[in-house]
């Protein structure tokens, strides 16, 4: 298995930060989001990571180049950093032909939840964190007759269960084309502007993706500067590392 990390974003909403440097090398107690995801990859036995850089990629390359923590690491340049991260995702098309974990390179973790989600019995799954509900913007992971049906903001009227995404998503080798198919659809519209999330409605239609919760384990994404203030006050005391 192998990672792909997404990390070309400007993280404009976080900008007073961002304007001069790239979000995942932002630190927390010490150390950077993305040298924090490669020990953890080491830890649950991943070897090689893909990350799609765009801004400011150079400071990336500078600070993981070609490899850390006993993980080896190539890049993909996407030149279309400013739209969504569909854009990210599909200019790494190449790299989805084997067992794969995407992550979004924007969150502090306790290691502990990327180990449930490599270990799960389902094949093909994403995290969702059961405690949070939704109350602005939240990416939601939604479940219904034991499978996940949607992962988006906007919620659809009948389901069993519901969480917070934490934005990693496991996919086995044998479920990458029918991820790559759902991905397609909005690229040939010419939607670059979308979360790669927004996009995978055909992809829970033909894969049967299974979830695992994570409520109670430590965990942020970073998307504004209160997000980083709340990571280093509440999360990262809390982080198994």
């Amino acid at each position: 298995m192998k990672a792909i990390i997404l990390a070309a974003g400007v993280g404009k909403r976080l900008w007073p930060v961002t304007q001069h440097r790239p979000k995942c090398l932002i630190e927390i107690g010490g150390r950077s989001l993305l040298v924090r995801y490669l020990e953890a990859l080491a830890g649950v036995g991943i070897r090689e990571a893909v990350i799609v850089v765009g801004y400011k990629q150079d400071m990336i390359r500078t600070v993981a180049g070609s490899g850390l923590s006993g993980v080896s690491v190539r890049y993909v340049a996407s030149d279309q950093f400013q739209r969504g991260s569909i854009t990210s995702l599909w200019r790494a098309r190449d790299e989805l032909t084997g067992d794969v974990v995407i992550m979004d390179a924007d969150v502090l973790f306790d290691r502990r939840i990327l180990k449930r989600l490599i270990a799960s019995s389902f094949p093909t799954a994403l995290l969702l964190d059961d405690t949070v509900k939704q109350q602005t913007e939240e990416c939601m992971a939604v479940v219904r007759g034991g499978r996940v049906i949607a992962l988006s903001k906007s919620m659809p009227d009948r389901y069993d269960l519901a969480g917070e995404g934490v934005g990693f998503l496991k996919v086995r080798r044998a479920d990458c084309p029918a991820l790559l198919r759902s991905l397609e659809i909005p690229i040939e519209r010419g939607q670059f502007d979308m979360e790669y999330e927004d996009a995978l409605g055909q992809f829970f239609e033909e894969v049967q993706v299974g979830y695992e919760p994570i409520g109670g384990l430590p965990w942020t994404e970073i998307d504004f500067q209160e997000d980083v203030l709340r990571a280093e006050r509440e999360i990262l005391p809390k982080l198994d590392s």
